[in-house]
């Protein structure tokens, strides 16, 4: 489906309802991908739109808004046949050793504009980009670090709420250990790097994972404590 055949026009009150109706979902099955994306479309307008003219103001982030590529198989499978050592093959190890999909992303369906469509759906889609570039893990201690990554990196609302939620699931000694290694880690990582949703991975994929971790400031995931 197009971003914009995805597109479902909602009023403010309906925004609201939205919003009230994915959170409260989503804190009682975290796993409903499709309510987190919803809440995070409906409460992050003002952060897409900061991001978008972040965007409009890098050389590479207008490029990706001239031409708006596509993490989905179609345009990303080359990275399968990239060389071991290689940025894209480091992604396609990521999502091959957990049977993930590039396709499996739902589509943005409650933003007001076309353009604001495609920069949450860009963010969406790099997600396993920025877990590889990290090399943070999918379980919840390392979804909730890049959740700090991506607030820090946008601003989304749902980014913090997310780390709440996640830390209320969290055992003492998880929690313990995420707010001693991996929150202020995920701080730094996060203000630290380049803006990364003026990155245009696509074209970097062919290029050697450190190398562009050292070009972009991008500082890897604390090892896990013994």
């Amino acid at each position: 489906m197009t971003i914009e055949r995805a597109r479902v026009p909602l009023s403010r009150w309906q925004q609201a309802a939205v919003a009230v109706g994915s959170a409260v979902g989503a804190l009682v099955n975290p796993r409903r991908a499709d309510l987190i994306a919803a809440l995070g479309e409906t409460t992050g307008k003002p952060a897409f739109e900061m991001v978008l003219e972040r965007m409009k103001k890098s050389p590479e982030g207008r490029a990706i808004l001239l031409e708006r590529p596509r993490v989905v198989s179609e345009q990303v499978g080359h990275a399968w046949d990239l060389p071991d050592n290689t940025f894209g093959a480091a992604y396609a190890k990521f999502m091959g050793s957990r049977n993930f999909s590039p396709d499996d992303r739902p589509p943005v369906r409650f933003m007001e504009t076309d353009e604001l469509a495609y920069v949450a759906t860009r963010a969406r889609e790099v997600h396993d980009l920025w877990h590889t570039l990290f090399g943070l893990p999918t379980n919840l201690m390392g979804e909730s670090a890049l959740k700090v990554i991506e607030f820090e990196q946008m601003y989304l609302p749902m980014c913090m709420l997310s780390v709440i939620g996640g830390t209320v699931r969290f055992n003492e000694k998880q929690r313990s250990m995420f707010f001693k290694h991996y929150f202020p880690w995920a701080v730094r990582a996060g203000r630290q790097c380049t803006d990364l949703m003026c990155v245009y991975y696509e074209r970097h994929f062919d290029e050697d994972l450190e190398q562009v971790r050292r070009k972009w400031g991008i500082i890897t995931a604390p090892q896990h404590p013994k």
